[in-house]
């Protein structure tokens, strides 16, 4: 674990606008940078950089945070590798927490990083192979040219060859120091039972790593070039401690920042097929590597955006493949589309006979949404047949029925409606026989025993009122908390100084006040934390957390998108900031929400009250609490109108 002096160190050396500009072309507006926006295509910039506060916004896509969350958003990393990213580029040694583990945890993590290293070992030693030696450079290199791909290409996926030699690349490793264990648990070696003798795993075949999401080495696949060898034609590692197929995506690491950018992924079933489209310019595209695939697959893709586009083989079991797809992706509440090759075609081969142009326009004129594909393919089925029509029918109203969003399903029918020549009515009736089928599936084991507890009824405004007070105190406590402010309730008494920060947690705490959203709760309760370990003086406090949520919260707060124009003041047009009526609004702000919360509370007493079996005693108990709430709801209503 990263320790909190390094993270320290790092939030104090590494400056937004320095880390941002590497990605982004930014200006100068005002005391702020500006620039577009990174995750969407705009023509007008929205990005916005503070170099006072260490924050940024991105008005268009919603996205904001501190330097660490704009390389995790960025380059899709973790937390501590985003960490591991800045504290790179500043030059930052690394330091690590005395963690305890248990000697099983300990020899675990350790196997891990061992099957790491040993990857990258294995990527440098097939690059090396296949650019440096005789055999590589005439069966590997030249196979690769063949398939008219680009050295630049070939580097950058870092594809590689595994020499003839059965023993080559093992006893290679163990010269390097790696043990039998490790190499058989990689799945880069095989050894017979009771032997120290290995064999290589991808001997004779051209190779292609396999990258995590963050970049790292974690299984191989290898494709055979002799046709005289019977043996399977591609060959990927075995499941290990860092690489289970299931869960990765071949291309991703270099497709990522294209996905999000084009906000689609184009998703095909080969190595190739993907090295190929990229090198036609289509690079936000991956593969699920020889796998069917699988529900943490299109999650990964989720995480980058919520359109995929399915490219399959025109073939019978390319189509069968799609239809599978198209349920899970909708499964997963992803929106998909559909692109069949001429048959006899996939991406690869289609690719390399066509331009760059030639492919865009393909791929313009023929990606249907999986409504249209759907009836396109099972119509030819049904020829004619009126049985078959309705199981046509209830196949694609089926696919329908997994997708959540209500105006999507309804946009869907009636297209359904269009194509098949069918009422909406029927489809809209087969779509709720289909749901409620659904839900006793779900439900069939589970039995309901839900006791309802009466509530104060609250009115969907109150509810937002209270909302948009709560957002209010906690905007006033991170844009401007560390502000020193004169104030006071009471007519005659002296006004004291005090943050408003200080001001607001100490008028919470007197009357032991929650807020009703839990995440509200949370930036509390941290701000309240910052304050008893004194770390909000560098106003640094609001963007060092890790909590991905609570930095686009705080951002969204710290940054506005428009601020005054500096030419106002030169006119000496009067303009009234936040800033000269910050005691006045802490003030309010408080009593008003002070007063909000008597109101709750009267609104359960009263609740109280008509409960049935109450004692007379209890009663009158209750009609004392009330009485006084209402003394003192009167009280900070007066304060509320008086003028200051």
């Amino acid at each position: 674990m990263i320790s909190k002096e390094t993270i320290d160190k790092i939030f104090s050396t590494a400056r937004v606008e320095e880390v941002i500009s590497d990605f982004v072309n930014l200006k100068k507006s005002g005391s702020n940078y500006k620039g577009l926006s990174p995750f969407v295509d705009e023509k007008t910039p929205s990005f916005m950089v503070s170099p006072a506060k260490q924050i940024w916004k991105d008005f268009s896509s919603g996205k904001g945070g501190n330097v660490v969350t704009f390389i995790m958003e960025q380059e899709h990393y973790t937390y501590p590798e985003a960490l591991r990213y800045l504290a790179k580029k500043y030059n930052i040694e690394i330091e690590e927490d005395a963690v305890e583990f248990s000697e099983e945890q300990k020899e675990l993590q350790l196997n891990k990083e061992s099957l790491y290293q040993l990857s990258e070992v294995a990527n440098e030693y097939f690059q090396e192979q296949l650019w440096s030696t005789e055999e590589g450079l005439n069966i590997g290199l030249s196979y690769f040219r063949e398939r008219e791909l680009r050295d630049d290409i070939i580097k950058q996926f870092q594809l590689g060859y595994s020499p003839k030699d059965r023993e080559a690349f093992t006893q290679f490793a163990f010269k390097k120091g790696y043990k039998k264990e490790v190499l058989e648990q990689s799945g880069l070696s095989i050894f017979r039972e009771d032997s120290e003798q290995g064999i290589d795993r991808f001997r004779e075949r051209i190779i292609f790593p396999i990258h995590s999401f963050s970049g790292r080495v974690i299984g191989f696949g290898g494709r055979i070039l002799q046709n005289s060898i019977k043996t399977a034609k591609y060959l990927n590692s075995p499941e290990s401690e860092i690489y289970h197929k299931s869960q990765v995506l071949y291309g991703l690491f270099q497709a990522k920042s294209f996905i999000t950018k084009e906000d689609n992924c184009f998703l095909v079933e080969g190595y190739m097929d993907v090295i190929s489209l990229y090198q036609s310019g289509i690079k936000n595209v991956v593969a699920s590597s020889g796998t069917s695939l699988t529900a943490e697959q299109i999650r990964l893709i989720k995480r980058l955006t919520p359109n995929i586009t399915i490219l399959y083989d025109g073939d019978p079991a390319g189509i069968k493949a799609s239809f599978r797809g198209i349920d899970m992706i909708l499964e997963q509440d992803m929106n998909v589309r559909v692109l069949l090759f001429p048959d006899g075609e996939d991406p690869d081969s289609f690719a390399r006979s066509h331009s760059s142009e030639g492919l865009e326009l393909f791929f313009k004129e023929n990606i249907k949404d999986f409504i249209r594909f759907k009836t396109d393919i099972l119509l030819e089925e049904t020829q004619g047949d009126p049985i078959k029509k309705a199981g046509l029918i209830r196949d694609i109203v089926g696919s329908i029925a997994l997708i959540n969003n209500l105006i999507q399903r309804e946009i869907y029918i009636k297209e359904c409606s269009r194509i098949l020549d069918i009422s909406e009515q029927v489809l809209f009736s087969e779509l709720a026989q289909i749901t409620r089928q659904k839900i006793r599936s779900d439900n069939k084991d589970v039995r309901k025993d839900v006791k309802l507890q009466p509530v104060a009824a609250t009115s969907a405004e109150e509810e937002d009122f209270t909302y948009k007070i709560e957002e209010d105190i906690l905007d006033l406590m991170l844009s401007y908390g560390n502000y020193e402010i004169l104030i006071n309730y009471m007519e005659g008494e002296n006004p004291y100084k005090t943050t408003i920060i200080e001001e607001i947690v100490e008028r919470f705490k007197e009357d032991d006040i929650q807020f009703s959203i839990d995440f509200y709760n949370k930036i509390f309760s941290d701000i309240v934390e910052g304050i008893e370990n004194h770390e909000l003086r560098t106003g640094e406090f609001f963007v060092k957390s890790e909590d991905e949520e609570f930095n686009q919260f705080a951002a969204e707060k710290m940054l506005k998108k428009y601020s005054i124009s500096e030419n106002w003041e030169a006119k000496e047009i009067f303009v009234p900031t936040l800033e000269e009526n910050l005691s006045k609004n802490t003030r309010d702000v408080i009593l008003k929400y002070k007063s909000m919360k008597i109101l709750e509370m009267k609104k359960k007493l009263a609740l109280e009250l008509n409960e049935e079996n109450l004692s007379e005693e209890n009663r009158l108990e209750l009609f004392k609490r009330i009485i006084n709430l209402d003394k003192l709801l009167k009280q900070i209503h007066k304060l509320e109108n008086r003028i200051i």
